[in-house]
């Protein structure tokens, strides 16, 4: 047995690899080191394949007979018999039924109307009569379509060869026959296109005896003709009339031995010619090859393993082979949606640069969207910051509750009644924006469940139950959620608590009616960001740093607030929605004087864009926290109002009642704003938001467990079930590849040793390996027929899928170093 122990593991190795890869059932493969025999149909590869392991197994017939790759394993082994991949563990003494066998595999994917596959089959031999090698046999090559094959047979079939050898892992065994012309071989010439610099490509000339009279192949054996890196070698197969009278094979390789020793051409390179010689090269040229590979080997098998295990998850992440496994995807499946659903309300899932979603959302849509739904539907009760056109308002309401409870009489006190009526038109326009924001709060809800439920799509069934469950339990809470705060509202509407501890009293109103002057608080800074200019023809598109402040907006050309650019107070400024200009994504808001005067510089109005709805509504949050206020539903009717109500407020005595009860009812609403605004966001969030969440990890599984029919919910289309079983078995045989390859100690091949798979000293070793085999100037070794083939002892071989290889020693390290040290001045046709 050539080579050595220590570095002939790695081919068992790689066989390791090629079952995990097998063992997937799809065309999914890993590109493994490995050698392609590529030829045509009448070039004799399974001659040289069957001359390789002494027995007839392969099929013979006319037209395309190798419709599957075969990986075929060699192992020298005391004893003879042959295993399968997919018949793990059944040893086959007899050849014939190693035949039968692999036609019958073949059909069960192809058919029997000669089609082809590029799933492959994978055969180990053992035998005391062959060296440790691997190789893959691929269809031959055909011109025209036999039988039923399809029209294009022949592009079907170089697809599947190009498929293998133009991987930069796999060299070529290129067989051609002698008997014509080479310059029109369709193996070199395929061979040429996968490999231009011929670096992995091995030629194998088979036929030579059946060459016309008077002609030789000489030029091509010894690299002159169509030369290649690592040469030629030349075969004489059994001819079809020795197959038919079943010639033994060892009959066959001793007449090849008699016919390169007594022909004039080639006696002087006997010893490098034959199918012994060729086996002998291909387990040295395997070896080598390996080792450089194995590096980058690994490094290619990790990488698709990340690929892999994100889509590997989308579909469970469990065994296709396991009977369970549609039920553990569903129970995984509903694990992973309340998972994400959590994690998008906390706050820990994908985080977004783009927009709020989830819990921020909600969050956004309790705080600043209500308050600022509130203060535009009750907007002259409960702030601080007032325009003049809120005090008339309030001032004409207030004064038509208190002449309606005088009636005819004249009034010489400040009635309750009429603080009653104020107060409680106020709290009733309250329930509109609570309303509200538990409707926004539920579709957001919606929304996140929508998006958690897309790990499902895979099984549409279970996601629109799912989401149906779901959906139809957050329309419940929001019934509940709302009739919740519907009874608070009705609660505060139902006792006006005048004894409260923050109610300024009448007392302390009276004093109020004294001051007239509105309260306001230092110019302090509220809010800033980036908006855009949207006016027309004025600074259109500028984009500036906006800071609002307590009594002024002003921008800046940068964040760095140096170059100042415009500062507008907000005195009499209101605020409304403004139109998106055509093809634009901007939300518009518009500032302008509520009495018409210019806003900015000659403009009535002030556009200003932001990139989203959200920060639209958080510049209205910050404006209304500011005292500008977005205009009246009878803004119009504003002016002639606030006339009438000076005109009848001559009345002292009124006057004095009127600004009584303003301050009572300002002071209570305070009050019930404040409440509202602790009370609405804990109910929502307690009702509807951890409700929902308890639902999900308690209920939810419960029902979708109890369904009569789980069968329907896991049902999925065909295309996408094989897609699923592909990848799960895809994953499986990567990390069963990356299983073997961190078994072996690749480092101990490297330094420790001192052959490295990319070192100077292993390219130059390669280099010289590589040589032409038909270079005469080299010495022939002793005769093959004083050395035999004899069985290496060792352990029983494992059945398939083979165990780990065993570990290296450091006398089988310093062997592998010796190899490659001969190796370097030894060519491959030694």
């Amino acid at each position: 047995m050539t080579g050595n122990s220590g570095m002939e593991h790695l081919i068992f190795v790689i066989n390791q690899l090629q079952d995990a890869c097998a063992s997937s059932g799809t065309s999914i493969r890993i590109d493994l080191p490995q050698i392609a025999v590529v030829g045509s149909q009448s070039a004799g590869k399974s001659s040289v394949l069957e001359n390789f392991v002494g027995r007839d197994f392969l099929p013979r017939g006319s037209g395309i007979v190798t419709r599957r790759p075969l990986i075929l394993q060699l192992m020298n082994y005391q004893t003879e018999y042959a295993e399968f991949g997919h018949i793990r563990g059944k040893k086959i003494v007899n050849f014939d039924e190693v035949r039968r066998e692999i036609e019958v595999e073949t059909d069960r994917l192809t058919g029997q109307n000669k089609g082809i596959s590029n799933v492959p089959i994978t055969l180990r031999v053992y035998s005391p009569q062959v060296l440790n090698l691997t190789l893959v046999d691929l269809p031959g090559m055909t011109k025209v379509a036999v039988g039923d094959q399809p029209p294009d047979i022949e592009q079907q079939v170089r697809a599947m060869i190009w498929e293998f050898i133009s991987k930069d892992n796999c060299l070529i065994l290129a067989v051609s026959p002698a008997n014509s012309d080479l310059a029109n071989s369709d193996a070199l010439k395929l061979a040429k296109e996968a490999d231009p610099s011929g670096s992995r490509t091995i030629g194998v000339l088979t036929k030579l005896d059946l060459m016309d009279a008077g002609t030789d192949a000489r030029d091509v054996l010894e690299n002159r003709f169509l030369p290649l890196r690592r040469g030629y070698v030349g075969v004489v197969n059994r001819s079809q009339k020795d197959i038919d009278g079943r010639k033994d094979i060892s009959s066959a390789m001793a007449a090849e031995r008699k016919f390169f020793l007594g022909h004039p051409a080639y006696r002087h390179m006997a010893e490098r010619m034959g199918t012994a010689h060729l086996q002998r090269c291909l387990n040295q040229q395997l070896v080598g090859h390996i080792r450089d590979t194995l590096p980058t080997l690994r490094a290619a098998l990790q990488s698709r393993l990340t690929e892999l295990e994100a889509e590997h998850r989308a579909f469970g992440g469990l065994d296709p082979d396991d009977p369970n496994a549609k039920a553990k995807i569903m129970a995984t499946l509903i694990n992973q949606f309340i998972e994400n659903f959590t994690k998008a309300i906390e706050g820990f899932g994908e985080v977004s640069t783009k927009e709020l979603s989830g819990g921020a959302k909600i969050n956004k849509i309790i705080h600043d969207r209500y308050m600022y739904m509130l203060h535009k539907s009750s907007r002259y009760i409960g702030e601080k910051h007032y325009t003049e056109s809120d005090e008339h308002e309030l001032r004409r309401e207030i004064k038509f509750a208190i002449r309606n409870i005088h009636g005819i009489r004249t009034g010489l006190f400040t009635p309750d009644l009429a603080f009653e009526t104020v107060v409680r038109q106020q709290i009733g326009r309250l329930k509109e924006p609570t309303l509200r924001c538990v409707e926004l709060v539920t579709a957001e809800l919606g929304s996140v469940v929508h998006k958690c439920a897309h790990e499902m799509r895979s099984y549409p069934r279970l996601r629109e139950t799912v989401e149906g469950i779901v959906s139809a339990r957050i329309r419940e809470r929001e019934v509940e959620a709302k009739s919740q705060l519907m009874l608070t509202m009705d609660i505060q509407l139902g006792y006006i608590n005048t004894n409260h501890e923050d109610f300024i009293g009448f007392v302390n109103a009276q004093k109020s009616t004294e001051r007239r002057t509105k309260e306001r608080v230092g110019n302090q800074v509220i809010h800033k960001g980036f908006l855009t200019i949207n006016n027309k023809h004025i600074m259109r598109g500028c984009c500036c740093w906006f800071v609002l402040s307590s009594e002024s907006l002003t921008w800046y050309a940068d964040q760095e607030e140096r170059q100042q650019k415009y500062m507008l107070p907000l005195e009499g400024l209101r605020v409304r929605d403004g139109e998106n200009r055509l093809f634009s994504k901007r939300s518009v808001i518009v500032l302008f004087n509520a009495d018409g005067r210019n806003t900015y510089k000659d403009c009535k109005s002030l556009e200003l864009a932001a990139e989203s709805a959200d920060d639209v509504d958080t510049w209205k949050a910050a404006l209304l926290r500011a005292g500008v206020y977005p205009e009246g539903d009878e803004e119009e009717k504003e002016e002639a109002r606030s006339s009438s109500i000076e005109e009848e407020t001559l009345d002292p005595s009124m006057e004095r009642q009127v600004e009584t009860i303003r301050s009572l009812a300002k002071s209570y609403m305070r009050i019930v704003d404040k409440a509202q605004r602790d009370f609405v966001p804990k109910t929502i969030i307690h009702m509807v938001v951890n409700d929902l969440r308890s639902f999900l990890k308690t209920s939810l599984p419960v029902q979708l467990y109890s369904c009569s029919d789980q069968a329907s919910l896991m049902e999925e289309s065909e295309a996408e079930a094989t897609r699923r079983v592909e990848t799960a078995r895809a994953y499986k045989a990567t990390v069963e590849a990356l299983r073997v390859l961190s078994e072996v100690a690749i480092g101990g091949y490297g330094a420790s040793s001192g052959v490295g798979f990319s070192s100077g000293a292993s390219t130059s070793a390669t280099t010289s390996t590589v040589s032409s085999v038909g270079a005469p100037q080299r010495p022939p070794p002793a005769p093959p027929s004083t050395r035999k083939l004899s069985p290496v002892p060792q352990a029983p071989p494992p059945a398939l899928p083979s165990r780990p290889p065993p570990n290296i020693t450091a006398a089988a390290l310093a062997s592998v170093a010796a190899a490659t040290a001969t190796s370097g001045s030894s060519s491959v046709v030694q």
